[in-house]
């Protein structure tokens, strides 16, 4: 939570320096010595390290305090990276190895020195001191929209040197996210089985090479995340404790995942804006080795429905136990009907969100680019109930976003009621807000 972080510092701040300021009129002495340290360290804990170093600074008492911290975070965002990698050592070689870190996250670009710094230190840390959760955001010193081929090769290949010369920093790591890196076929399994203790990856314009195909393995991984990126397909092939997954804006004209072993799966996030000539999904096959899912996400981003409505025979095998469904950003105006679907083949259903939405933000707005990469004018999903008397008894809540009392809607919020016999609320609301482009929603 930045925004209560930014206030807890400047709190802090401020009693520092009526403190500085009152010492100086009444010779009262530091009134911070006075204060628990585990006060101080509760909300030195919940802001940037660097800035609680800068605060502790003001103190005498509080000069040992960063090195009580039980919780380090540390980011190159707003500094260099050369005082990350100077703090980040400086503060686990200093640590008394009787307190527990029980969090480390630091972010920082991958440059050869101060990479290498960081590594090193975490890892003599990870071997000397108690450790909860170890985390790595690796960035590059190049934003994506400005990489070319070869600046997302020669970002995979740094990123691997790092990964050798450290691999007991990366042995002890619970979560790692990685931006603008393009990786040989195994590299991406190779660096997953050197992170054993990995609980979370993500990948965010990262591949192994257009159309290429991501083999995942992993005993402790519960929680996948890819943004864009190349792949034709991802395999999930054996993760026995994977319960998240989130797929953002495939590039491939097939499904773009393989579900193999993965028991506890019980959540999917997929978002994807799509153009004409790309594949429905037909979730029946997606997720025909999943049956576990009970929180179902699909992001349309205004454009197309990627998704094809299927009979209760095929779909209930595999939607069994879902629980809650959120369709994001449909195209305003679109016929609701066809997701009726869910409610036939999802018994189990809770609640159903639903976000209509035309967001400028997000959409590609010019004719000229729509008509050459084939994006879709809007056409309603065609769809026939199976079952046109069917009742659900456990839907108990219906939220619409961007609702407008028009014939299609309360059309649509008719039928439901009729099919739910059990509904217990439905919340209806105007558009959302964008500050981005002012758009409400």
């Amino acid at each position: 939570h930045p925004q209560k972080a930014d206030y807890l510092l400047f709190q802090l701040n401020a009693i520092q320096k009526a403190t500085i300021e009152d010492a100086a009129d009444d010779g009262d002495g530091d009134r911070l010595s006075k204060l628990p340290n585990d006060l101080l360290l509760n909300i030195l804990e919940r802001v940037d390290t660097l800035d609680a170093l800068r605060a502790c600074f003001l103190s005498k008492q509080m000069l040992k305090l960063p090195t009580l911290l039980s919780q380090l975070f540390l980011s190159a965002v707003l500094r260099t990276n050369r005082a990350v990698a100077h703090v980040t050592d400086n503060i686990l070689s200093t640590r008394s190895p009787e307190i527990t870190i029980s969090k480390l996250k630091i972010k920082f670009v991958l440059t050869q020195h101060e990479s290498l710094t960081i590594g090193k230190s975490v890892a003599r840390a990870i071997a000397t001191q108690k450790f909860g959760a170890a985390e790595f955001e690796v960035t590059t010193d190049k934003a994506y929209k400005i990489c070319s081929p070869a600046d997302f090769l020669h970002f995979g290949k740094q990123f691997n040197d790092f990964v050798g010369a450290c691999p007991d920093a990366f042995a002890g790591l619970t979560r790692l996210w990685l931006r603008n890196m393009r990786f040989g076929e195994f590299d991406i399994p190779n660096i997953l089985s050197t992170c054993k203790l990995l609980e979370s990856l993500r990948l965010s314009h990262c591949d192994s090479g257009i159309h290429s195909v991501l083999q995942v393995e992993h005993a402790q991984l519960a929680e996948l995340e890819i943004d864009q990126g190349k792949f034709e397909r991802v395999e999930l092939i054996c993760l026995p404790k994977l319960q998240r997954v989130r797929y953002n804006n495939w590039c491939s004209y097939e499904d773009p995942l393989y579900f193999g072993f993965a028991p506890q799966l019980s959540k999917l996030i997929l978002t994807k804006t799509a153009v004409r000539s790309q594949k429905t999904l037909e979730l029946s096959q997606l997720l025909a080795n999943v049956s576990s899912i009970s929180d179902l996400h699909l992001d349309f981003r205004s454009e197309k429905i990627w998704v094809l409505p299927e009979c209760p025979k095929l779909l209930t095998p595999v939607l069994s136990k879902l629980q809650h469904v959120n369709l994001d950003h449909l195209p305003e105006g679109c016929d609701l009907a066809w997701t009726m679907f869910i409610l036939e083949a999802a018994p189990s259903l809770k609640e159903l969100c639903i976000t209509l939405w035309d967001h400028w933000c997000i959409m590609t707005t010019d004719n000229e680019f729509r008509k050459k990469y084939g994006f879709c004018e809007k056409i309603d999903m065609k769809w026939k109930p199976y079952a046109p008397d069917f009742k659900h008894k456990n839907l108990a809540k219906l939220t619409i976003y961007g609702f407008q009392p028009d014939d299609n809607l309360l059309r649509y919020i008719r039928s439901v009621m009729e099919h739910a016999v059990n509904m217990a609320e439905i919340s209806l609301h105007d558009r959302k807000v964008c500050v981005s482009c002012s758009d409400l929603d």
